[in-house]
C-alpha cells in the first residue's frame, strides 16, 4: 500500500499555514512568464505584421483589377457586422459567468513569489526551524520544478527568484530534514533508513519529504539546462536516504539518473554516475541489480547512436560500468557470462548463415562495445577472482571475430580484436598467439603506396572502412603503425620469458620477408628497427637460458626466470617499446593539429612566396632516432620520395 501511495500521481501541494508571511506584489509588475513571453511575442508580432502588410498589398491590387470582387467584399463585411451585433446581445447574460470564471482562474494561479519573500522564508527555515515556512518553501520549490511545463501552484516573479528557490532548497534540504528528524548519522545506509522511520516526527514530516522527492524527480525529467542538472545531482548525493524511504519513487530516480549519466556531458555524466554508484554500493543488493541492468541497457542503446565525437564518452561510460560491476564481481560475472553467450550465439548464426543482417549486427558498435566492456571487466578483476571460464570464453569469441572478417576493409575491427587479446594476455598472464593476426596486416600493406590525395581517417573511429580509403596512403600508414605497436606490445609482455626465442622465431622470418619487399622507406626502417630489437632480445634471453640448470617442467624456476631484469625499466626492449608509445602519442598529436592546417596552407599558396615541398621527417619522423638527426638518411629519403 505504501508503494502504491508513493507512486500515485497526486497533486503534491502542501497546505500552507495562514500565519506564514504571504507573497507580495512584483516591484516591476511583471512575472518571469511575462519577461519570457514579451521577448518571444515581440519577435512573433513583427513577423505577423510583416505578413499582413504583404497580404494587404495583394488584396488592394486584386480590388483594382476586379471591381465586382470589391463589391462582394463590401457586402460580406456588412453581413459580418450585423451577425456580430446579434451575438453581443445574446451573450450579455453570460458575461457575469465569464467574469466569475476569470476570478477563479486567478485564484488557481496562486501567489506571486518575490525574491524578498523567498529570502524571508529561507531565513525562518534556517534560523527558526519554522515548519510552516518550510511548507511554503517546498510549495515554491514545487512551482519552480514545474515551471515551463504547466501552470501549477505559485507564480515566480523573475529568474533571480527562480534560481534562489532552487539553490537554497537543493543545498539545504538534507540538513533541514535531518535536523527536524533529529537523525544522528549523516550517512545514507540501510541502518539510517531504519532510524529515519523510527523517528517520532517522521509521520508528520513524511508528506514534506515526499513533496521534495516528487518535485525533484520532475525537475530531473524536464529541465534541459546542464548546469542546473549537474548542481542538482551533486547535491542529491547526500539526500539519497530520503529517496530510499519511497521505493517506487527510488526506481524512478534511478531511471532518471542513469539517463542523465548516459546522455549528459562529462560533468553531468560524472555527477550522475556518483549517485548511481552510491545507490548500488550502499543499499540492498536489489538496487545493485537494478542499477546494473539499467546502465547496461543504456550503454548498449547509446552504442547504437555512436559517432566519432562520442568515442571518448563511450570509453568513460565503459569504465563507469566496470567500476560498478566490481562492487559485486560474482554477481556481475553471471551477467557477463550471459552476455558473452548471447554474443557467441549471434557470431555462430553469422558464420553459419552468412546473412547480411547477421554480419551487420556483428560488425556494429553495439557488439564491439559489449565485447570491449567485458574485456575491461575481466582484466580489472581476474587477478583477484576466479574468472577463468569467462576469460577463455571471451578469447574464443574475439579470435573468431578477428578471423571472420579477413578483408582489408575490416582491418580496423581486426586491430581492435588484437588490442583486446593483448589486454587479456597482460592481465591474465597467459600467452595468446596473436602474432599471425598482426603480420597478416603488415603483409597486406607492403608495396602499395596508394593515392596521396586522400583525406586522413582515424581507424579507431570506424569498424568497416569505406572503399575509397582502402588504397589511401594515410590508411596504410595508420594500419602499419598500429600493427607495429600491437606486435611490439606482444613481444614486450614476453621479452623476459624463457621461451621468448621460440616465440619470436616464426615472426622474425615473416618480418624479414616484409622488410625485403616493402618499398616505403619510412616503413622499412620501422620494421628493421623492430627486427633488430627482437633479435637483440632473443640473443640476451638465449644466453641467460643456456646458463640455467633447471628442467622446463620446473614451473616455479621458469616463472622466476629473469624476474630481476623484468622489474627494471632499463631493459633494451622495454625502452624500445616505450619509444614506440611516445612516437604513437606524437603521431596522434600531429594528426589532431593537422586538421586545422589546410586553410593556413591555402592562404600561403595564394601569396607570391614560392611553394616549398615538405621534408619527409615532418610527416613520418623517420630521420630522428634517439634524438639525433641523420643528414645522410634525410637526403636519401628525400630522393626516394
Amino acid at each position: 500500500m505504501d508503494e502504491v501511495a508513493d507512486a500515485s500521481d497526486s497533486d503534491g501541494y502542501l497546505t500552507e499555514d495562514s500565519g506564514c508571511p504571504d507573497a507580495g506584489e512584483s516591484e516591476t509588475g511583471k512575472t518571469l512568464e511575462d519577461e519570457i513571453a514579451s521577448s518571444t511575442y515581440s519577435a512573433q508580432n513583427e513577423k505577423i505584421h510583416a505578413d499582413l502588410a504583404i497580404q494587404k498589398k495583394k488584396l488592394d491590387r486584386l480590388k483594382k483589377k476586379d471591381p465586382e470582387f470589391s463589391k462582394f467584399l463590401e457586402s460580406f463585411n456588412n453581413s459580418a457586422e450585423t451577425f456580430k451585433n446579434e451575438d453581443e446581445y445574446s451573450d450579455e447574460g453570460d458575461s457575469s459567468d465569464q467574469e466569475q470564471g476569470d476570478n477563479d482562474l486567478n485564484k488557481d494561479k496562486g501567489k506571486l513569489l518575490t525574491n524578498s519573500v523567498i529570502n524571508t522564508w529561507c531565513q525562518m527555515v534556517k534560523e527558526d526551524h519554522s515548519q510552516s515556512a518550510l511548507i511554503s518553501l517546498l510549495n515554491a520549490y514545487r512551482s519552480a520544478c514545474h515551471y515551463g511545463t504547466e501552470s501549477i501552484g505559485h507564480t515566480i516573479e523573475n529568474s533571480e527568484t527562480f534560481c534562489n528557490i532552487l539553490l537554497f532548497t537543493l543545498s539545504n534540504a538534507n540538513d533541514i530534514f535531518r535536523g527536524l528528524l533529529k537523525m544522528s548519522s549523516l550517512k545514507s545506509t540501510k541502518e539510517t533508513l531504519q532510524e529515519l522511520k523510527k523517528a517520532a516526527t517522521w509521520n508528520s514530516l513524511k508528506p514534506l519529504v515526499k513533496s521534495f522527492v516528487r518535485s525533484t524527480l520532475f525537475l530531473l525529467n524536464q529541465v534541459t539546462n546542464t548546469d542546473i542538472l549537474t548542481f542538482a545531482m551533486t547535491r542529491l548525493r547526500a539526500c539519497l536516504i530520503f529517496f530510499l524511504a519511497f521505493p517506487s519513487l527510488m526506481q524512478r530516480f534511478i531511471k532518471a539518473t542513469v539517463h542523465l549519466w548516459a546522455t549528459g556531458e562529462r560533468p553531468l555524466s560524472s555527477a550522475s554516475y556518483l549517485v548511481t554508484w552510491d545507490i548500488a554500493a550502499m543499499f540492498s543488493s536489489n538496487y545493485l541489480d537494478t542499477c546494473l541492468s539499467k546502465v547496461l541497457v543504456a550503454f548498449v542503446s547509446r552504442s547504437g547512436v555512436t559517432e566519432i565525437v562520442d568515442i571518448k564518452h563511450m570509453q568513460f561510460l565503459r569504465d563507469c560500468i566496470v567500476e560498478l560491476c566490481s562492487i559485486d564481481v560474482q554477481k556481475s560475472s553471471i551477467k557477463a557470462v550471459a552476455s558473452i553467450s548471447q554474443l557467441a550465439k549471434l557470431y555462430s548464426w553469422g558464420v553459419q548463415t552468412k546473412k547480411k543482417e547477421a554480419v551487420r549486427k556483428i560488425c556494429s558498435w553495439e557488439y564491439v562495445n559489449c565485447v570491449d566492456l567485458w574485456v575491461r571487466f575481466i582484466s580489472a578483476n581476474i587477478s583477484d577472482y576466479d574468472l577463468q571460464s569467462l576469460f577463455f570464453m571471451t578469447i574464443q569469441l574475439i579470435n573468431g571475430l578477428a578471423y571472420m572478417f579477413p578483408g582489408p576493409r575490416y582491418f580496423p575491427l581486426r586491430l581492435k580484436c588484437i588490442g583486446w587479446l593483448n589486454y587479456l594476455a597482460h592481465s591474465g598472464r597467459s600467452f595468446i598467439p596473436l602474432a599471425s593476426l598482426v603480420l597478416d596486416i603488415l603483409e597486406y600493406n607492403i608495396g602499395k603506396e596508394g593515392r596521396k590525395a586522400q583525406n586522413a581517417i582515424n581507424i579507431a573511429s570506424v569498424l568497416k572502412l569505406p572503399k575509397q580509403y582502402i588504397k589511401s596512403k594515410s590508411f596504410q600508414d595508420e594500419c602499419f603503425h598500429s600493427a607495429i605497436e600491437q606486435l611490439a606490445l606482444h613481444f614486450a609482455q614476453w621479452s623476459h620469458h624463457i621461451c621468448f626465442p621460440d616465440l619470436a622465431t616464426i615472426p622474425l622470418i615473416r618480418l624479414r620477408k616484409i622488410h625485403e619487399i616493402t618499398t616505403i622507406e619510412s616503413l622499412r626502417r620501422m620494421v628493421k628497427r623492430l627486427i633488430d630489437q627482437v633479435e637483440q632480445n632473443v640473443d640476451f634471453v638465449q644466453k641467460k637460458r643456456d646458463e640455467v640448470s633447471f628442467s622446463p617442467h620446473d614451473h616455479q624456476s621458469v616463472d622466476s626466470f629473469l624476474q630481476l631484469e623484468k622489474s627494471s625499466l632499463n631493459a633494451p626492449f622495454t625502452q624500445y617499446y616505450r619509444s614506440v608509445l611516445e612516437k604513437a602519442a606524437e603521431r596522434n598529436l600531429h594528426k589532431c593539429g593537422k586538421i586545422s592546417l589546410p586553410k593556413q596552407r591555402n592562404l600561403k599558396r595564394n601569396r607570391t612566396e614560392p611553394r616549398k615541398e615538405p621534408v619527409a621527417a615532418e610527416v613520418d619522423h623517420p630521420m630522428v632516432e634517439n634524438g639525433v638527426a641523420d643528414a645522410k638518411r634525410k637526403k636519401r629519403v628525400t630522393k626516394v620520395q
